[in-house]
């Protein structure tokens, strides 16, 4: 795989590469946990019920997959590297599941509907493990550096943010433009563009980064020692509580926000004025990540101080709305907004991270593994966090198209702010104990190159 770039520094030009990647990712990702539950509710015509079972189940299948694509992706051996080569042929079939998992039947029996969304579904799930697992661990392959970890992910939050307030921005509007006369053909052809779009940006970073750091050739091990050298990985463990607690809040949430606007507001055309409001201070904050990181020295406790301003600000959220106090709803939303994204950048610049500590203590080495678990664990939370909304939301008499009762509006309400606003919290308090600083990962690294392992 050729030698780690001089001194660690990795090419502004990969940097930029790596960050299109996640631009892909949420133009396929974030579609999908914004507007999918919505479209199968109120354009396909599928139940709550049926919706809400779907997300539970789904989990157990990447209970499945997650794993097995993370262990492919280490035993994976080409010569553009371990990970690369897996966006390159993934990316344009999931972005062909894409285009077929919003591809709505409404005029379908109850029973054909529920199959065609269970097996589109769970193969865009596939389709996007396949993809975004070897994306995730291709951070830690470029350098260790832990400085230029930490660019290449502001880069990456950076990129995401973007892409996040564009899609927020025109995708109510490009539904309505291209759906003009049926809302399932402005979906369809929303997803048409996203998934042409998920895939170029997967082929751009693929061109342009490189996989610099030596890894050993992995020799077969067994599920249960992998398993054992990741619970003897502390940091890594915190790590992944927190992405099974962002996972809850953020898609949750993210589900609940097009209901919010459409229901509770009463207009869903405030759902792009919202998105408008965020987009600048998205950037910002995730710019902001390596200030607050050279502050601390610590990535963990740079999550929680972002996650804990995160929670109070989502909070005061719910004393307000859009009709008696627009300026101050709008205002409170782009700073939550600003510490969220400082949040997203520092969780995932932990991770790569945790693989040198891991290596350090167990002499194990299996970074696609790892990332398998914290995909795992980060679409367990989102399966939680639909699949209870979803429950409640149907549970309480929620009609598709209709005005809702009173306990629906409030559900959707507290879904918005005081629910995920606590739970951000909880997220701060888990994430403060993370230890591994800058000067003692600097250490294991320099212990790895010298063949010094740590004290199991």
């Amino acid at each position: 795989m050729g030698k780690e770039f001089k001194d660690g520094k990795v090419p502004l030009i990969s940097k930029i590469a790596y960050g299109f990647g996640d631009v892909g990712c949420n133009f396929s990702w974030m579609f999908v946990s914004n507007f999918l539950m919505i479209f199968y509710t109120d354009v396909f015509g599928i139940s709550m019920t049926a919706v809400s079972a779907l997300m539970l189940f789904s989990r157990f299948w990447d209970a499945i997959n997650d794993p097995i694509v993370g262990g492919l992706t280490d035993k994976t051996k080409t010569r553009w590297g371990r990970y690369r080569p897996w966006l390159l042929v993934a990316a344009p079939v999931t972005a062909i599941l894409l285009m077929l998992t919003f591809w709505a039947h409404p005029d379908w029996s109850d029973k054909a509907k529920i199959i065609y969304m269970v097996v589109t579904y769970c193969l865009l799930v596939l389709g996007y493990t396949c993809v975004n697992i070897p994306y995730g661990t291709l951070c830690g392959a470029m350098t260790q550096d832990i400085d230029e970890r930490a660019k290449i992910n502001t880069s990456r939050s950076v990129a995401a943010m973007i892409a996040i307030g564009i899609i927020n921005i025109i995708t109510v509007p490009l539904i309505s433009k291209l759906g003009s006369h049926s809302a399932k053909n402005g979906y369809l052809f929303v997803a048409i563009i996203y998934g042409c779009i998920f895939a170029a940006c997967h082929f751009f970073c693929f061109a342009k980064t490189k996989e610099a750091v030596t890894t050993p050739e992995k020799e077969k091990i067994s599920i249960k020692i992998q398993l054992k050298a990741v619970m003897q990985n502390r940091p890594y463990i915190l790590a992944l509580i927190g992405q099974v607690l962002f996972g809850f809040t953020l898609y949750g949430r993210n589900a609940d926000v097009l209901y919010y606007f459409t229901y509770v507001e009463g207009n869903a055309s405030y759902y792009t004025t919202y998105s408008m409001c965020i987009i600048i201070p998205s950037i910002i904050g995730a710019a902001c990540f390596q200030p607050v990181f050279r502050k601390l020295d610590n990535k963990g406790r740079t999550a929680s101080v972002f996650a804990l301003l995160t929670g109070i600000s989502m909070l005061s959220m719910y004393f307000f709305n859009v009709k008696e106090s627009a300026v101050i709803f709008y205002a409170l939303a782009g700073v939550t907004q600003f510490f969220f994204s400082g949040f997203n950048t520092a969780i995932y610049a932990i991770i790569p991270d945790c693989v040198e500590y891991g290596e350090w203590k167990t002499g194990l080495r299996n970074d696609g593994f790892q990332y398998a678990f914290v995909s795992l664990g980060n679409k367990i939370g989102m399966a939680i966090g639909t699949a209870m909304l979803a429950m409640l939301l149907g549970k309480y008499g929620y009609v598709a198209n209709q005005t809702q009762n009173s306990a629906v509006i409030s559900i959707m309400k507290h879904s918005f702010s005081t629910i995920p606003g606590i739970l951000w919290i909880v997220t701060a308090i888990v994430l403060f104990f993370y230890r591994l600083n800058k000067k003692r990962y600097n250490e294991i690294v320099e212990d790895l190159k010298n063949g010094k392992r740590g004290q199991c």
